[in-house]
Formats: structure tokens, C-alpha cells, sequence
């Protein structure tokens, strides 16, 4: 690894100036609607965190210029009840920050002198010092809290992949050559480059050269691929230990495993130990019990005396979304003890209060909570209630701040009261908005399924809702397919954005989603065609019978497992919908399981490959494949996709489409060039809500 001095700039050229103006215009004011022009205006609330002593708020806000076709992020710190001060301007992108533990200056990645480096300000901004001059740029760090080293991400080349480096004398040559799995993963092609974690010293010039804790030949990342999560990376509070995420596969067992584990690198003598491995003692309501970590062990946080680790762990590897439990890791006796045992909810963003109490956020009915458990073991409490989201909190000084959002409010900072669960709005990012912009109103509505359960269904209204009209209405297909339809915000899937434009929004909790049970959860695994899709029409049946729901124009949306739903459905409805759109969604599983990259999902979801005959589960799953009923396709049908989308290839939706048009069916195809599984940048976000609403005004108005 190359160091450059600190003197130098990178070889990148920095980005230009933005100019950011996003106020609403007189007509848009004056309108009252919620459009995707005024939905990019909005800023958008990043990461927070308290300072030390608790009474100063930093978070980062992210805004666009449409024009540009890119964002700039910024940092901002509250303090008490003052207007905020942004610290950083629109030159560069400024994120990641971090308090020293002193709270007198703050620690932050920036691209202000082209690649992303290490940066310190003092904490009203001012004397902004590049630290480091890595190679290629940083990606993730972490300051140490006695200040004495840091530890950051880079890219590191361990095998020739290419063509040009394999065959030397063919410099021209544009082939990628492999000799096993994974040769992409979700939206670019394994190079023979993975992310390392490299640890160095904070001097007075800067920050010294890195030592790569990972190992030069480790051909896997950290933290893992493809989120690179810096919060699966963590400093002891000495200093002295790091703890961190890791699955040490390669190939075909890293394509069909979860298996991710803890380690702690010592500082010391450089010797790292995985925590989670062999089998360890662990404890559940019914006593100790030995508890296998063969699924995805992630996310560590020490205790403030750095006597434990707190880490969420599935039990199940090849299953990303089975129960999340919260263990404790004492790294004095071994012991590994579980706290979630009794709770049937998922548990993460964990946070210490002390050395005795946890909190964390737990998806509890389509929302999402703060809860609080004893270090040591005992029941769960919830401390919040509410329709709302917890994301993320921060908690210092006695002080607790959250990120929330409701399907009516795009982020926000809120204090929480951790007495009673109260929360006070702190941030008002969007005020401009919210008082010139009608929204509509969200009804929370139990429908009945076809098993006799009870599922919770989140139904949007247009703005100036007159029940004495009537709709078209709009069954939303989430995607996941383990992802729940809580009281998220999204400037992809809007909800409001929908209901703006004159749609009701039916939006269910069908079976296979957190917040209601593993039960519940678990259904949807080898059960794509069965009881979560008697779920969506037990929905879209129950709200149909409403006067105001116009039965004659319904349409079916969804992406990812939401965009099979849409294909599966299509030969399904019994004349049900007017008009479908599907954003990058399995259309035919065989085709699916050669073309996709992390096969566990494939073979936890599926039950398997198609070729085993002898498989029950996985033979029902491909014998009721979307494509299989093509013939009984008779609705107009929009498709969406990413060129660079490898966990759903965009092939699958050629398919969709090819079917759909020789079977002369009206369809259209938007492919972008330059997406993956969704769909980031400005200008195709409004070009992908131009095209999704022209084609429900056509089919539905």
C-alpha cells in the first residue's frame, strides 16, 4: 500500500461546486401536490450521533441538483435548542463523522481533494487538516476513543481476474476469466479487489501507514459485501481491541453460506480470535443449551468497561432473514449468553447504557421500537409505541435522539424520553414542505385472510379524500421478500407519492414479513405461490368492497420479490386488475438460479436447485414459476430494470417482456443502463415516475 505524503493531493480531480437551491417554486406552492420534482427537494437526513456530554447534535443532510444529476452530502451540528450550523459547504461530499471522545473536534471522510480521505475539524468547523492520503481512498474508518490509531477500508487486489493480467501480452484484451463462484455480486463484477481493513497510528502529520489486519491473500471482504457496513466494525473503549465482521469463504461455499462470525484483533501481539467459533455455551429461557453461530453473526458493540461484546447472530446459515437474536459475549469467561431468547421479534442497532442495560430497535406490527433488556439477561421491555419507524439512536450523556420516519414524513430527528417512550421533534428538515404540501391520510386496517389470521394493512388516501368519490386503487407487492411494509419513507416506492396522484394505496403485511412472529416469517420460504398470495388478494378483496374503491380499476405494483409477485399475479388475478408494473422481478426460477449470485437465497427461498428431482419444496416452487403461466397473461403490463443488476438480472424481465409482446399483450420495457436493483440517480428517478404514472393514467383513469 502506497502512502502518498499529506502534503499532495490525490490524483482525482475534485468535484465542482454544486449549486443547491431547492426551494419550492410559486406554482408548485400554490398546487399543493406532492410530485417527484418537489420529492427530490427534499433534504435528506443522514447518520447522527450525540456528542459526548450529550447536548450537541451532528448529523449529515444530503441534497440535489436535479440539473447536475448528483447530490451533495453536508454536516450539521444542533446545539440545544439553536438553529443548526452546517459545518461543510457544497464542494464536496462530507460523511461519516465521528466525535473525538473529548467532543473538541470531529473526525469525518471527504472527497475534497478527490478521492474519499480521512478529515479532522475542530467541532465548530473551523481548521478542517486532511489525515490521511491512502492509495485508491478510504471507504470506511473509525477513530479509536483514546484517539491513538484509526482503522479504515480500502480496496485490495489479491488475484488477476482479467484477462489483460493474466494473459500479459494481450494488454487489450477485455475478458474476466474465472474458476468458481462468485464471479458478480449485486451490482459489479469480482475484479480479484476486496475490502480490507487496515489499522494505523494518529501522529501529528496525520495518520500513518496501515497495517492490513485482514491479510493481504484474504480474497473476501470486510465488512461484509455487498452493504460494507463500517457498523460491523468496532474500537474497544481502550483502544486496544477491534472488534469485526467477517466470512472467510470463498467460491462456491461463500455463494451457498451465511456463515459471517465475529473477530477481535489484538493490537498487542496482532493475533485475531473468532468469537463465535467452535460452538460455544449459550443460554435460553430453558437453560443452557449448546447454540451453533452458523449463520450471520454481526454487528459487535462493546460495553463501556470493554468487559463484552453485544452481537446479533441467526441461528440458520443459507437464510439471511431468519430471527436476529441478541447475544452477549463475555471476553472474560467465553460465555455467550441470549437475551432475545423469549422475544419473537428481530432485534438490532444495538447501543449500551452503561454496563447493565441494552437497547436496541425491534420491528414490533409494521413499526419499528425502541427496547431495553438487562446486560445479564431478563425480560424485554418496549419502551416506544406508535406509528413509526425507529431507525437508528444515539445515546450519550443521558440523552437519547432517534431518526424517525412515517409513511406521511420523510426522516426526522426526535428526542426520546427512555421513561415513558415519548418522542419530541428536534430536526424540521422539510417544514417548507410539509406546510405548502397536501398529504394523504393512513389508515392502519386488519383484514382477514384466507386461514383465519389477522394482517395488518397500511391503506394510503389521496390527498382531500372525498369518500363520496370513488378511485382507482393500487395493491402494493413489497419486495424482500422478507422486508416489512412498515412506516418507512422511501424516494424510490413512495407511498404518497402514489396516493398524490390520485390513488388509494393498499399496502399488506402479507405472510413472510418480520414485525409479527418467525411463524409468521417463515411461511413465505419454499411457499412463493401460496399463502402470502392469497394474502395480497385477501387485501386488495377486503379494501375493494369500500364505496369509494372503484373495483373496475385496480392495478397491481411491486419490485424485486414485489415484481415477481406482479408476474406470478398476472396469470392468477381472475380479471381482478387493469393494469400491472413490475420493477425487476423473478419472472423464471430456473433461469433465476443459474443467472443469480448468492445462492443461499435461491436455496433457502426456492428449496433448492431445479435439478433435484428428489426435492418436494423445491420442485413445487419451480413447477409454479410465473413464466409457466404465460398463457393465461390478458393485462397491459409495464417492466422495469437495471442493466446493472445481478441479483435479478435484467435478463428476467427481457423474458417478461418477450412473453408478454409475442403474446400480444401490451407492455413496455424501461431498461436503465446505469441501475442496479433500484434505481439511485435524479434523472432516472424521474423518468422511472414519469413512465410508472403515465402507465397507470392510461389503463386506470
Amino acid at each position: 500500500m502506497a502512502v502518498l505524503a499529506l502534503g499532495l493531493n490525490s490524483c482525482k480531480e475534485a468535484p465542482r461546486p454544486l449549486e443547491i437551491d431547492n426551494s419550492l417554486s410559486a406554482s408548485e406552492i400554490e398546487a399543493g401536490v406532492f410530485t417527484p420534482e418537489v420529492m427530490w427537494k427534499m433534504d435528506r437526513i443522514g447518520s447522527a450521533s450525540l456528542s459526548p456530554d450529550g447536548k450537541r447534535l451532528m448529523y449529515t443532510v444530503t441534497r440535489y441538483n436535479m440539473e447536475a444529476n448528483r447530490g451533495v452530502t453536508v454536516i450539521v451540528v444542533k446545539d440545544g435548542t439553536d438553529e443548526p450550523k452546517q459545518l461543510t459547504d457544497y464542494s464536496s461530499n462530507n460523511v461519516s463523522p465521528v466525535w473525538s471522545a473529548a467532543g473538541d473536534a470531529i473526525w469525518f471522510l471527504s472527497n475534497r481533494s478527490g478521492d474519499m480521505q480521512i478529515w479532522r475539524m475542530d467541532a465548530d468547523g473551523s481548521n478542517p487538516r486532511q489525515m490521511s492520503a491512502v492509495d485508491g481512498g478510504v471507504e470506511a474508518f473509525g477513530l479509536s476513543p483514546d484517539g491513538g490509531h484509526v482503522y479504515y477500508t480500502r480496496r485490495v487486489h489479491v488475484r488477476d481476474v482479467k484477462s489483460a493480467d493474466v494473459h500479459k501480452d494481450m494488454p487489450e484484451s477485455k475478458a474476466r476469466i474465472y474458476d468458481d463462484l462468485m464471479c458478480r455480486h449485486w451490482d459489479y463484477w469480482d475484479e480479484g479487489s476486496y475490502s480490507h481493513i487496515f489499522i494505523a497510528e494518529v501522529g501529528e502529520k496525520g495518520i500513518g501507514e496501515g497495517l492490513d489486519i485482514t491479510g493481504a491473500d484474504a480474497a473476501w471482504d470486510t465488512p461484509l459485501a455487498p452493504y460494507f457496513d463500517s457498523g460491523e466494525i468496532a474500537w474497544s473503549p481502550d483502544g486496544k481491541f477491534l472488534a469485526y465482521t467477517c466470512k472467510p469463504l470463498t467460491g462456491t461455499e461463500y455463494a451457498e453460506s451465511t456463515d459471517s462470525d465475529i473477530f477481535v484483533y489484538i493490537l498487542e501481539n496482532g493475533m485475531t480470535q473468532n468469537i463465535c467459533k467452535p460452538t460455544v455455551s449459550g443460554r435460553t429461557a430453558g437453560g443452557r443449551q449448546e447454540v451453533p453461530f452458523v449463520g450471520y453473526d454481526k454487528y459487535p458493540v462493546w460495553s463501556p468497561d470493554g468487559s463484552k461484546i453485544a452481537f446479533l447472530s441467526q441461528r440458520r446459515a443459507g437464510n439471511e432473514s431468519d430471527k436476529s437474536r441478541l447475544f452477549v459475549y463475555d471476553c472474560r469467561t467465553s460465555e455467550m449468553k441470549e437475551l432475545t431468547a423469549d422475544f419473537d421479534y428481530n432485534a438490532m442497532n444495538v447501543r449500551w447504557d452503561g454496563n447493565d442495560t441494552i437497547y436496541f430497535i425491534a420491528p414490533i406490527e409494521a413499526t419499528h421500537q425502541i427496547c431495553r433488556v438487562p446486560a445479564d439477561g431478563g425480560k424485554v421491555e418496549v419502551i416506544t409505541s406508535g406509528d413509526h419507524d425507529i431507525n437508528e439512536f444515539s445515546l450519550s450523556g443521558g440523552r437519547c435522539v432517534a431518526s424517525v420516519t412515517k409513511i406521511t414524513q420523510a426522516t426526522e430527528l426526535f428526542d426520546v424520553s427512555l421513561d415513558d417512550g415519548a418522542l419530541t421533534q428536534t430536526t424540521f428538515a422539510n417544514r417548507d414542505i410539509y406546510d405548502n404540501i397536501r398529504f394523504g391520510k393512513v389508515l392502519k386496517r386488519w383484514v382477514r385472510t384466507t386461514d383465519g389470521k389477522q394482517m395488518l394493512t397500511w391503506v394510503i388516501l389521496p390527498p382531500d379524500f372525498d369518500p363520496a368519490k370513488k378511485y382507482p386503487t393500487l395493491l402494493y407487492c413489497q419486495g424482500g421478500p422478507q422486508s416489512v411494509v412498515s412506516q418507512f419513507w422511501s424516494y424510490r416506492w413512495n407511498f404518497q407519492l402514489m396516493a398524490a396522484q390520485g390513488y388509494v394505496v393498499v399496502a399488506p403485511n402479507r405472510r413472510g414479513l418480520p414485525s409479527f412472529g418467525q411463524e409468521w416469517l417463515d411461511q413465505i420460504s419454499g411457499d412463493y405461490s401460496g399463502q402470502n398470495i392469497r394474502d395480497y388478494l385477501s387485501a386488495i378483496d377486503d379494501v375493494a368492497k369500500e364505496p369509494w374503491c372503484d373495483r373496475s380499476r385496480l392495478g397491481c405494483v411491486g419490485a424485486s420479490y414485489g415484481g415477481y409477485s406482479v408476474f406470478y399475479l398476472a396469470g392468477h388475478h381472475q380479471k381482478r386488475f387493469k393494469a400491472f408494473i413490475a420493477h425487476c422481478g423473478i419472472f423464471n426460477f430456473e433461469s433465476m438460479y443459474g443467472e443469480t449470485e448468492e445462492l443461499f437465497f435461491v436455496n433457502n427461498d426456492y428449496g433448492g436447485p431445479y435439478w433435484d428431482k428428489t426435492n418436494r419444496v423445491a420442485m413445487r416452487s419451480y413447477a409454479n414459476s410465473p413464466h409457466k403461466a404465460v398463457g393465461n397473461w390478458d393485462t397491459p403490463i409495464l417492466i422495469f430494470t437495471g442493466e446493472r443488476d445481478f441479483r435479478i438480472p435484467y435478463t428476467q424481465s427481457l423474458e417478461a417482456f418477450t412473453a408478454a409482446r409475442v403474446r400480444g399483450i401490451p407492455a413496455r420495457l424501461v431498461e436503465f443502463e446505469d441501475e442496479a436493483h433500484q434505481v439511485f440517480k435524479p434523472q432516472n428517478s424521474i423518468v422511472w415516475n414519469r413512465e410508472f404514472f403515465g402507465w397507470l393514467d392510461k389503463y386506470l383513469k
